[in-house]
């Protein structure tokens, strides 16, 4: 019986606006909805609307709202995933220029483990050169590069918008510092303010590749040869889906994007799960070198997130053996964003930015090698206090993806998958992007970049120190429980330069130590 509830109403209400000249027009409301729920008593396919004819829809009506329900009613300044309201409210606040300071207090409960802080000195900075920037380039560098303390994070054209990428290289221009392309190559968009970029190569080679999807050496000489490119960035894996590589449908593929990253119109993209170029870790140091060189001596590194530890001490083995060395290495952390990515891999697969930047940092430093080779940190920075824990941890300087989304008006709608971004940043749907203004967007970005920036100088500054890389991990203090809190080098291991050479059965990490081959990315018997 309970499947008929609906109509005795329904039909209730037919009859009553007949009867009631004044309602007659109402017909035209109750006549449809008892077709919907005729409609619904018939149809196979779901269970709730079969037994609960026109009232299940209730339901996904709410289930529909939910999101902006709870992101604009229920959500406190504290809450909200992946960035909390307080979080998204700072880069809001210094992307217009509007006042970012917070009265009262802080709202962090400081005896939990929420609660970390730098450590302030009695003696202050007075006024330190906020113009240093760390110089990326080792002696077999011939064009070394100095990017800003913070930059924009890999983002392809294809995955944003072309306002977007527009809007993000012409921040980057005004603001003196560099774009990443993310692995959907150079695009016009990249191009057209002349801002300074890195170009990513991922496992599908775009914009230097062949027919059959393998690296074009000539294509990539080509293209590399830009003054506006400024460093070389293999990418290995990112943190929200390490290991999987991607597919950018076909119905996505339009002649812009085709052109841009060398492929077919219409037909799907793909980009594999490995490199075809190398195997091993000494052919991929061997291929570095190869790209530092056809692209004129520019600074040639690799991004990747952490995942089995032997494989980082491989690359450095690699390094040790051929001589070779690494400009840089970026460190993404399992916490960072894509524009689509399987739930298990988000939740599951991949080392945090934390403990991930804290690994390398000892690889480099026990090898002896961080003093050649500079370390970058992504993955959810959006201030100055995470840019200071990162440069505590190691890292020379920081890049942000979200952060910079947020500038252009992202609203963490979550919808990035399905080409309906509400704001017009990350979808290629022209009326939607049509909300987007380039110019006023892009004064946004260099406002939040030169901000942040510039709260990372006031902390080094509050901490007694003349620049950022200064930080130690002393400096950073976390909580243990709410009655013990500790130094972050008192919790974590922190290599002494050489150590992996001299002793490394003295370090937590000599089991990986001993599993690392230069010649191959398994693990040692």
């Amino acid at each position: 019986m309970h499947r008929l509830i609906a109509f005795p109403i329904l039909i209730a209400a037919i009859a009553f606006a007949g009867w009631w000249p004044p309602a007659r027009w109402t017909l035209l409301l109750w006549v449809p909805l008892l077709l919907l729920a005729t409609y619904d008593a018939l149809q196979r396919h779901h269970s709730l609307r079969r037994n609960f004819p026109l009232i299940a829809r209730i339901r996904w009506l709410f289930e529909a709202a939910r999101p902006f329900l709870y992101a604009y009613v229920v959500e406190s300044p504290l809450d909200g995933r992946p960035f909390a309201r307080v979080e998204r409210d700072i880069v809001y606040a210094r992307a217009k220029g509007e006042l970012d300071s917070h009265p009262f207090g802080t709202e962090l409960d400081v005896y939990s483990d929420e609660y970390e802080w730098m450590s302030h000195s009695m003696a202050p900075a007075m006024a330190p050169d906020r113009t240093q920037r760390p110089t990326v380039g080792t002696s077999q560098c011939s064009q070394p590069y100095q990017p800003a303390l913070l930059n924009i994070s890999a983002m392809s054209f294809g995955s944003l918008g072309a306002n977007a990428i527009e809007a993000l290289n012409l921040g980057a221009k005004l603001g003196n510092f560099y774009h990443d392309t993310g692995e959907g190559s150079v695009s016009p968009y990249h191009r057209l303010h002349g801002g300074d970029i890195v170009w990513e190569l991922g496992s599908g080679y775009f914009g230097c590749r062949d027919d059959d999807g393998h690296f074009d050496p000539d294509r990539f000489r080509d293209h590399a040869a830009d003054s506006q490119i400024k460093m070389i960035e293999i990418k290995l894996s990112q943190g929200a889906k390490p290991g999987h590589g991607g597919v950018l449908p076909g119905a996505k593929v339009s002649a812009e994007i085709a052109a841009t990253r060398g492929v077919r119109e219409g037909q799907d993209c793909i980009s594999p799960a490995a490199h075809s170029a190398f195997s091993t870790p000494l052919e991929m140091i061997l291929w570095a070198a190869k790209l530092r060189e056809l692209s004129g001596g520019k600074p040639v590194g690799i991004k990747l997130c952490v995942g089995q530890p032997h494989e980082i001490y491989a690359v450095m083995k690699a390094m040790i053996e051929t001589g070779i060395r690494l400009d840089f290495i970026v460190v993404d952390g399992a916490e960072g964003g894509t524009g689509a990515a399987p739930v298990e891999f988000s939740n599951s697969i991949g080392m945090p930015l934390r403990e991930g930047l804290i690994f390398v940092r000892n690889a480099l430093v026990g090898c002896g090698l961080k003093d050649e080779i500079r370390l970058a940190a992504s993955g959810k920075v959006h201030s100055g206090a995470g840019l200071a824990i990162n440069c505590a941890l190691g890292a020379d300087w920081s890049n942000a993806a979200r952060a910079f989304m947020f500038t252009l008006g992202c609203v963490q709608s979550l919808k990035c998958h399905t080409d309906h971004c509400p704001t017009g940043v990350a979808t290629q749907d022209p009326g939607r992007q049509r909300g987007l203004v380039v110019e006023e967007k892009a004064e946004r970005v260099r406002r939040f970049q030169a901000a942040t920036v510039h709260a990372l100088w006031d902390i080094s500054c509050a901490m007694g120190l003349d620049n950022p890389w200064q930080i130690m991990p002393h400096h950073l203090h976390e909580r243990l429980n709410s009655a013990r809190s500790d130094s972050i080098d008192r919790i974590y291991k922190f290599y002494e330069r050489g150590v992996l050479l001299d002793d490394p059965d003295s370090v937590a990490g000599a089991r990986y130590w001993a599993m690392a081959r230069a010649d191959s990315f398994r693990a040692a018997c």
